[in-house]
């Protein structure tokens, strides 16, 4: 739930917690901040669901680059700066958008002819169930409906009884675990992983 209040001295002390990595921190700005950031994303792209999806790439990106934070200057303008650079970035890939599926269709067409690449996807998708199978069952069942199903934020909020709000807040972390799982693993290189994985995740968004 949104929380009206924060002070300078306990968002600094939780952003020192954010910091060392303590996820109960990360959950302390979710609830402060997505709401202010999803409304200036939705203000600046007028389509819902790309606010929301460039919303979970705003606080994945906190996370993972939570070492960069300053508690000295607050987290506000730091998670707006992301927020916007991210804005920044759709539109650019947007205006080449047709070049790029271009490019994806030519490199996929030429990885289909590929049968390692075949045992490859196949490969990450059987580590892709893996990373989702280990989520807790409520961010478990949330991002199989949004993401392997394809349903809404609308409609699986009316299928569980939970806010949109809180459907958000356990994609970003549910897909910040898989991708973590995903890139740490042992079983397939990083190198090759990364597209595999982003074909499977893309397919289903």
């Amino acid at each position: 739930m949104y929380q009206k209040t924060l002070t300078p001295d306990s968002e600094k002390f939780q952003l020192k917690r954010l910091r060392d990595g303590d996820e109960r921190a990360f959950d302390y700005f979710y609830s402060h901040y997505s709401l202010p950031v999803y409304r200036k994303l939705l203000k600046m792209l007028k389509v819902e669901f790309v606010a929301e999806e460039i919303l979970q790439t705003v606080f994945i990106k906190v996370w993972e680059k939570r070492d960069l934070i300053d508690p000295e200057k607050g987290m506000k303008g730091y998670v707006y700066q992301i927020a916007q650079n991210l804005v920044h970035d759709f539109y650019r890939k947007l205006a080449r958008e047709q070049e790029l599926q271009e490019q994806v269709r030519y490199a996929v067409d030429e990885v289909t002819e590929d049968a390692g690449a075949h045992l490859l996807l196949k490969e990450t998708n059987e580590l892709l169930e893996m990373a989702i199978e280990q989520l807790p069952e409520q961010q478990k069942i949330v991002f199989r409906l949004c993401k392997q199903e394809g349903k809404s934020y609308d409609e699986v909020s009316q299928m569980l009884g939970i806010s949109t709000s809180t459907i958000n807040g356990h994609i970003v972390r549910a897909t910040r675990k898989i991708k973590t799982f995903m890139f740490k693993t042992h079983h397939i290189s990083y190198g090759l992983a990364l597209p595999a994985f982003l074909h499977l995740i893309q397919k289903n968004l």
